[in-house]
């Protein structure tokens, strides 16, 4: 019986698992995961943490009984602290007792996911200074809310867990803080849509301040006073640093595994690394843009999910190959929804197209039935072979903002002329669109400004 060893339990490890025992149910799957919660949405922390989601547990894709029923065996609280490629094994080591372990691979994947980023601000592991990756991380800023009873919170970061924290925040009554390095939020945006999404902050009464870089985080009269440079100062009774994410490769690049664009574990489009029958997939590997042609480092769930369930496949004898992405992606703040996929005009610019970007701004449905709220368009494509390179979208929650972001994805994905987009055959009635749906109308707009 093969066996396909699975370091990591999130996204990618159980992806690769499952689709692993569907194309092969006589092998013998493991997963060494390093804490208790196997297939766990961390992309719901937020919500959970909003009182919107009531229980953690709701967060869990799939229950431990649930995996185990599909012949997984999983190694919770166990670290993985060596791969020895020669000898196929992995030395594990079990949390509670520090017994160490050796496990024997046929096929192994490498799903450790990545890790909070700790910029270089003083007072980081001040005692109400919290990160938020993991489930443990949301416990014990859970647990902190609950016995504190905290009024205000300054949040360090201005990217979508600091977009979607400082909505959970407002929404249980604290006061909120976004201090942001870059000159706007949400910076996966250009500054004029990011400029929408701090309206929304703001008209929900969140203090924002960007282009602030943050030096020091002090504990000063029971307060913890965020400071940076300028004189920069702001005081609250928590702190959330959001400042990104990195790879975890320590494991895999110890072991000789190579690594590729900003320390990632480097792919091909099978996830094979550059060792024998060891795979890497999600948050930890590099990922194929389908776009650009190239491998760049998208750190989403959804990325995760494909990737992983592509060395499952292959790691049972499979030859399937990653399509790739296009970093679509989508949030939601308030109110408002805010999404892109494809690349922005600097982005195309940088890669070497010659773009010509478009704003359009729209009601999203017939305005003659109520409800009706503004869309704005960002479309961007290339001037001369008009190839559709990428889109953002903002528009207000209940407008089909991600809906109308994965047509200009599957759009991209299919290498679409914008001139083309007229021809697509999308539906309509009054309260959801118009004859011209809203992105056809922008790329009407396109074609105008061409």
């Amino acid at each position: 019986m093969n066996k396909f060893l699975i370091i990591g339990g999130s996204d990618a490890g159980i992806s690769a698992a499952l689709r692993a025992k569907e194309l092969d149910p006589d092998v013998k799957v493991t997963m060494v995961l390093a804490d208790s919660y196997p297939n766990f949405s961390i992309c719901g922390l937020p919500f959970y943490l909003s009182g919107e989601v009531t229980d953690w547990r709701n967060l869990a894709h799939r229950t431990l009984a649930d995996i185990e029923r599909q012949g997984i065996t999983v190694l919770a609280e166990h670290v993985a602290e060596k791969i020895d490629p020669a000898t196929k094994t992995i030395l594990v080591k079990k949390k509670s007792d520090d017994r160490s372990v050796t496990l024997n691979y046929d096929k192994l994947m490498i799903g450790t996911g990545a890790v909070s980023t700790r910029p270089p601000i003083s007072g980081l592991d001040l005692p109400g200074v919290f990160f938020l990756r993991w489930m443990d991380d949301s416990f014990a800023f859970k647990n902190y809310l609950e016995k504190h009873h905290p009024k205000s919170i300054t949040i360090i970061g201005a990217g979508y867990i600091g977009m979607e924290m400082a909505d959970a925040m407002r929404q249980i009554g604290l006061e909120v803080n976004v201090v942001e390095y870059f000159p706007s939020v949400l910076m996966t945006l250009d500054q004029q849509l990011g400029e929408l999404v701090r309206s929304e902050l703001e008209r929900h009464g969140v203090n924002v301040f960007t282009g602030t870089a943050v030096t020091e985080i002090a504990a000063k009269q029971q307060t913890l006073v965020v400071s940076g440079k300028d004189g920069f100062e702001v005081g609250s009774d928590m702190v959330l640093v959001a400042t990104g994410s990195r790879p975890q490769t320590s494991l895999a690049q110890a072991a000789g595994i190579a690594l590729g664009v900003k320390h990632t574990i480097q792919v091909n489009r099978k996830m094979e690394t550059n060792l024998p029958d060891i795979y890497a997939a999600g948050d930890c590997a590099e990922t194929y843009h389908c776009l650009l042609d190239k491998n760049m480092y998208l750190p989403l769930g959804t990325t995760a999910h494909k990737q992983g369930r592509i060395a499952g496949e292959n790691a049972v004898g499979g030859n399937c190959e990653y399509a790739g992405s296009l970093g679509t992606q989508s949030v939601k703040i308030f109110d408002l929804v805010a999404a892109r996929t494809g690349l922005k005009d600097d982005e195309a610019r940088a890669e070497g197209f010659d773009p010509i970007t478009v704003d359009f701004e729209n009601w999203d449905h017939k305005v003659y039935y109520p409800g009706a709220k503004k869309m704005h368009i960002r479309l961007t494509g290339e001037r001369k072979t008009h190839r559709l390179l990428g889109a953002q979208i903002v528009g207000a929650y209940g407008t089909e903002v991600s809906k109308r972001i994965d047509i200009i994805a599957t759009a991209i994905y299919h290498k679409m002329r914008v001139d083309n987009f007229n021809h697509l055959d999308l539906s309509y009635t009054p309260p959801l669109s118009s004859p011209w749906d809203p992105l056809q109308m922008a790329a009407q707009e396109w074609m105008r400004v061409l």
